[in-house]
């Protein structure tokens, strides 16, 4: 006979967005389990590049979109976590930088859209210079402008760890997830040879979700991807960088994130229009020629000839969007079908896992689910966590 658990709520998917839901959860006083078929925060988690920004990016063309005013306010919720003092105590995670940066290389255009979109949110973008620069920029030749914005960046493999521990024994191993049904009814999953059954059934695994929707014989909510091919290139010449570098569009030219190694030396993670459309159809040399090349003209005063190079494919899983349009708030839904205890979402980035939550406790509270008692778990088969994402990609 397979071991049966119970619990309040079965959370499917550790990522970041499943173990902060189920840490407010078991706050909140919810009993808890989260599933997990890999590593804790080994999917789109620790790729990410760990910025939790409010959405200036989103105001390129001068104007607040629905997707800068949803996120604005994601930077004050973790800078209290990050305190100890928000709805998380997230006091041990380590924090990259206190602030992000736009940065116009010079270009007219780019000082045209760095203007603009210092205009559309005002108090939240000022200017920098001299030795207030980031260190990378921190050079005679630099004849850019660069804006602070109110924005930080976070170490995504320690804010993996801390939410892990605040997991407490509430995190389970399982290669194979099924239905657990009583009639037509969803009452829970069988996970591996254990049935849990709960009151409510969040997935949350990302781009696993539509396999999980498919065991369950659903189709809806529809899920897209939208894939990125990001670069990685580490040398010791490499001081810290974090800045969307602006050029005439209505996307960064290239997103930069630094990421401290073993060896004490720097790993930039370059995203932005670089790792979209033109980038994802690069072979990965050309996708390397072309970082060089905007490196080279960027910051032509970094020596690179010692430095090595990786690139990382990454699939973005958000609900479905017409023309692929970016989302722009955390996404979740109970889908039609016989059972009432599923929800199915995404948090579309990494800093709206808070917004992921509220949508989550907002739907138990609709529903009049309340935490009963439970009995205790046992001991039970832990995911392992996730390392840094350059980890075997460079040396």
């Amino acid at each position: 006979m397979p071991e049966s658990l119970s619990t309040d709520v079965l959370i499917v998917g550790g990522g970041v967005a499943g173990l902060w839901l189920n840490a407010r959860l078991r706050r909140e006083g919810f009993a808890t389990v989260l599933v997990e078929k890999g590593t804790l925060g080994g999917g789109q988690s620790v790729k990410s590049q760990g910025i939790i920004h409010g959405g200036t990016k989103y105001a390129l063309q001068g104007a607040l979109t629905g997707a800068s005013e949803a996120i604005a306010d994601m930077p004050r919720r973790w800078r209290e976590a990050l305190s100890g003092n928000g709805e998380l105590d997230l006091s041990g995670v380590r924090l990259l930088s206190d602030a992000h940066y736009l940065w116009s290389p010079g270009t007219l255009a780019g000082n045209l859209t760095s203007f603009f979109a210092s205009k559309a949110v005002r108090s939240r973008v000022g200017q920098v210079k001299g030795s207030e620069l980031p260190p990378a920029l921190q050079h005679p030749k630099f004849k850019g402008k660069v804006y602070r914005l109110s924005e930080l960046v976070l170490d995504v493999p320690s804010l993996i760890t801390r939410l892990a521990e605040l997991a407490g024994d509430s995190l389970l191993t399982g290669q194979r997830i099924e239905p657990l049904r009583e009639g037509d009814e969803l009452v829970g999953l069988r996970i591996d040879e254990r049935d849990v059954r709960a009151q409510r059934i969040v997935f949350s695994a990302g781009g696993g979700t539509a396999e999980l929707l498919a065991t369950l014989g659903l189709q809806q909510p529809a899920m897209q991807r939208r894939p990125l091919h990001m670069v990685m290139v580490k040398a010791p010449t490499l001081k810290p960088l974090y800045a969307h570098c602006l050029g005439g569009g209505t996307k960064p030219r290239i997103t930069v994130t630094s990421h401290p190694t073993a060896d004490g030396e720097w790993v930039w993670y370059l995203g932005g229009d670089l790792a979209e459309a033109d980038g994802v159809a690069r072979d990965e040399a050309s996708q390397i020629a072309t970082a060089k090349k905007e490196l080279a003209g960027l910051v032509p005063w970094i020596d690179l000839s010692a430095a090595h190079w990786a690139t990382l494919r990454i699939d973005r899983a958000e609900p479905a969007q017409s023309s692929l349009a970016r989302p722009d708030n955390a996404f979740l839904a109970a889908p039609l079908s016989t059972s009432s205890r599923l929800l199915v979402g995404w948090p579309t980035k990494l800093a709206l896992s808070p917004d992921f939550a509220d949508r989550v406790l907002a739907a138990l509270e609709r529903d009049g689910i309340r935490p009963q008692r439970q009995p205790p778990l046992p001991p039970l088969p832990r995911p392992a966590i996730t390392g840094p994402f350059w980890e075997g990609l460079l040396p």
